[in-house]
């Protein structure tokens, strides 16, 4: 296995192996977007790095579905604070680098934890958000929806413009199950069997997000985690590029066109 695989022979090595891929799967977390200055909860310049918030209580509390349910204003008055923290940021070069992949020919799908929508904004077509979209409101009362560029106009809580119910983000809370629509696309793109997958600035602690890497392992199927800080993932897949996404992204994608592996898989 490579370990920490950051010099240039192993992002040819897995430049090469991504000319030869016809169906790749990427699998993105936090660190995808953190190049677009997106702040984590936790961490360096995380919102919430005490674990508590100005109501006393846990954040995972009050980003919880039972807490919707109990107090929706108070998860909205959260909800509203994080998109605020990443409210004018937008889709950098490492999302720009896998629109431009799925351009050149191949089938790239993209299964992401993130709910900012900016793989979507970059041009991927088949993207599957798990954890839904931040900017993608609903109303549970009449099932009234709507797109929204940011929360700026918004009241907090946003009131339904059709049956003056509560408006809710399309977000998976915490205790919240994961979507069937999205867990059906997940499964389906497993099953046509992809021939490269990539983890990329995720720790991958979801089962559902690390047994399908384990099982390309297992398959010979190549690999490759793309993570500033190391994981157990990390020591599995085959090529760990221990850098920020858009670096090594960009950086994969250099190698490509300079060493006439070319954009397209043949």
């Amino acid at each position: 296995m490579a370990g920490h695989d950051n010099d240039l022979a192993a992002i040819t090595a897995v430049a090469g192996r991504l000319a030869r891929a016809e169906r790749l799967l990427v699998i993105t977390g936090a660190g995808m977007s953190a190049d677009s200055g997106l702040p984590t909860y936790r961490g360096v310049g995380g919102l919430y790095n005490d674990g508590g918030t100005d109501d006393g209580i846990p954040i995972e509390m009050a980003l919880s579905g039972g807490m919707y349910a109990q107090r929706p204003a108070l998860t909205w008055k959260y909800i509203s604070q994080i998109e605020q923290a990443c409210r004018g940021a937008r889709p950098n070069a490492g999302h720009q680098v896998l629109a431009r992949l799925e351009k050149g020919g191949r089938q790239v799908t993209i299964v992401t934890q993130n709910v900012d929508g900016f793989h979507g904004q970059a041009g991927s077509g088949d993207v599957i958000e798990m954890h839904g979209n931040l900017h993608q409101l609903r109303c549970p009362a009449c099932n009234h929806r709507e797109q929204v560029p940011d929360f700026a106009d918004l009241a907090i809580p946003p009131v339904c413009p059709a049956c003056d119910g509560m408006l809710r983000p399309r977000v998976v809370l915490f205790d919240e199950m994961l979507p069937d629509i999205a867990v059906a696309r997940y499964e389906q793109a497993l099953a046509q069997g992809p021939d490269m997958v990539m983890s990329i600035g995720t720790t991958a602690v979801f089962p559902y997000i690390a047994e399908p890497i384990r099982q390309a392992v297992r398959e010979g199927i190549p690999t490759v985690d793309i993570n500033p800080v190391a994981s157990p993932l990390s020591r599995a897949v085959d090529h760990h590029l221990a850098m920020p996404a858009a670096a090594a992204l960009t950086a994969i994608e250099l190698a490509l066109a300079t060493s006439g592996l070319g954009e397209t898989a043949t």
